[in-house]
């Protein structure tokens, strides 16, 4: 399981967005199924408030829109049945910033291994060049001033 980086989403390929939002409806399942699953994506979910959660689904929502996709299932039924205490609130502050969503987790960090994740897809064959031009252009960018860089083989 992944959550792709938020920042990722709007360039994400076809195919990693409609995953995505499978992995949505996987980790909504999983809380409501075993309340406080032992996985790790899931663990990292349940640190953060579940607004953090809902803001992450909408961003991925309205690119499958934009993008023409039906979302056919409604995860916002799911969430209802599932109870603020669930999640840990580790990283909870009284504080949300605009931009912010999984603060301590959706880093730069996290991005960059993310970006090198989709890079390794492209090196096997599983994005096209299209795909990937377009998370090389949004890469290359985030990267200008970073110690990382990519590289083409």
């Amino acid at each position: 399981m992944r959550l792709w980086h938020y920042e990722l989403i709007k360039v994400l390929p076809n195919k990693q967005l409609t995953g995505q939002w499978r992995e949505i409806s996987a980790i909504i399942g999983l809380v409501n199924k075993f309340k406080n699953p032992n996985s790790l994506i899931v663990n990292k979910v349940v640190d953060y408030p579940l607004s953090d959660f809902i803001r992450y689904i909408k961003i991925v929502e309205k690119e499958m829109k934009k993008r023409g996709f039906a979302t056919i299932q409604n995860p916002y039924e799911k969430i209802k049945i599932l109870n603020e205490d669930y999640f840990n609130l580790k990283h909870y502050s009284k504080v949300i910033l605009k931009n912010s969503i999984f603060k301590f987790w959706h880093t730069d960090r996290y991005l960059f291994q993310c970006i090198f994740n989709l890079q390794e897809k492209y090196d096997c064959g599983g994005i096209s060049k299209q795909e990937w031009e377009k998370i090389k252009k949004f890469a290359n960018k985030k990267l200008r001033n970073s110690e990382f860089k990519l590289i083409e083989i």
